[in-house]
């Protein structure tokens, strides 16, 4: 039988998650404070980082405003600090937005005629604006000129204004709802990846530097590991274990201190918090481990489905304790060995991604 947890309704719980990516409000002035100010600071995303460092130096060699550039990947991954690195590294001043925020293609405007020559433009969440807004975007990228029609009816004309040469960089958790027409006018698409525990501990200890807390190797390593690959969850972890090492300890964060922290915030050693394993559970104790659908899935545990795919599915899929089939999700062995519970005799995994013989 499932905890009585399970079916509990957590909508909010889950923007409130200690290990969620979502951006929370307490993490504003911290994350200002901490984010890297160049790519040398810039740990991780190596490859990301190449490819930029090449065309931002070719755009500076040639005098030109550096092509759009769209950045891809889930949420937490230094997007935003990657944006104004690129501002940084151009010497030039940065505008931030939010796709939500563009409501009219009014907004739009005054966002474009205000950029000076070679600006940055940075919509986060590009993929939330309206449709009509993003068609403004089409001429405003690749011609730079944007038409503004005025009056209606038989009196309606257009004015053509040309714009300054300018950087667009676009940011998104969900690529796939960016229409055709704008991803092909975006010059440099990069995709951020999850971080390796390497590149999270150099992060973790870079941030205990810059706020003055006394971190030993082992102690980054610890925090480093629950991370779930995500620098922003990995900042988090350390400002709540830097305050029970205070309250707890003599101030210095250890592995010992680390672990009892992260415990004491449900967070387990491989980074699972209650949403993580309620839906592992889910699987397990009401629909046998599965295969099962993820709408299903979000009514067992009164969750959005958006929230599911997004945010929890991601993380469970990249350590292997998820699987994706042709017919729902499934719980794979290591969720078993996970959760100390004996796995069911099944066929073999292995045909989990395969198509189906008809296809």
């Amino acid at each position: 039988m499932a905890d009585e947890d399970t079916t509990r309704g957590a909508a909010d719980g889950a923007r409130q998650r200690i290990v969620g990516p979502a951006r929370r409000p307490e993490d504003e002035e911290v994350s200002i404070a901490l984010r890297p100010r160049s790519l040398t600071e810039f740990c991780g995303q190596t490859q990301v980082k190449e490819n930029l460092e090449i065309a931002l130096h070719a755009a500076r060699a040639r005098g030109e405003a550096l092509e759009h550039v769209l950045l891809t990947g889930p949420p937490g991954l230094g997007k935003t600090s990657l944006a104004h690195i690129v501002a940084q590294e151009m010497e030039v001043p940065i505008t931030v937005t939010a796709g939500p925020s563009i409501e009219r293609a009014g907004d739009l405007v005054g966002f474009l005629t205000n950029l000076e020559q070679g600006e940055v433009l940075f919509i986060d969440e590009i993929h939330r604006m309206p449709r009509t807004v993003e068609e403004k975007l089409y001429s405003a990228m690749e011609d730079f000129r944007i038409d503004i029609v005025l009056d209606k009816g038989p009196h309606a004309r257009t004015i053509s204004l040309n714009l300054k040469p300018f950087t667009l960089i676009g940011a998104t958790t969900r690529p796939a709802l960016l229409t055709a027409p704008m991803k092909t006018r975006f010059g440099i698409p990069l995709h951020f990846q999850f971080y390796q525990v390497e590149e999270l501990v150099r992060i973790i200890t870079r941030a205990a530097e810059l706020l003055h807390v006394p971190l030993d190797p082992p102690g980054a390593q610890e925090i480093a590991s629950r991370s779930r690959g995500t620098p922003r969850v990995a900042n988090r972890l350390l400002r709540r274990v830097r305050d029970y090492a205070q309250v707890r300890g003599d101030g210095s964060i250890t592995r010992e201190a680390a672990d009892s922290a992260l415990r004491m915030q449900g967070v387990d050693e491989r980074g699972l918090d209650d949403l993580d394993r309620r839906f592992l559970r889910a699987i397990i104790d009401f629909y046998d481990g599965g295969p099962v659908g993820i709408e299903a899935l979000a009514a067992t545990l009164g969750e959005e489905t958006d929230t599911l795919v997004d945010v929890v599915e991601p993380y469970l899929l990249q350590i292997g304790m998820v699987g994706r089939t042709r017919t729902g999700r499934q719980a794979l062995l290591e969720a078993y060995r996970h959760l100390g519970l004996r796995s069911p005799e099944r066929p073999t995994q292995a045909g989990l991604f395969e198509a189906s013989p008809d296809e």
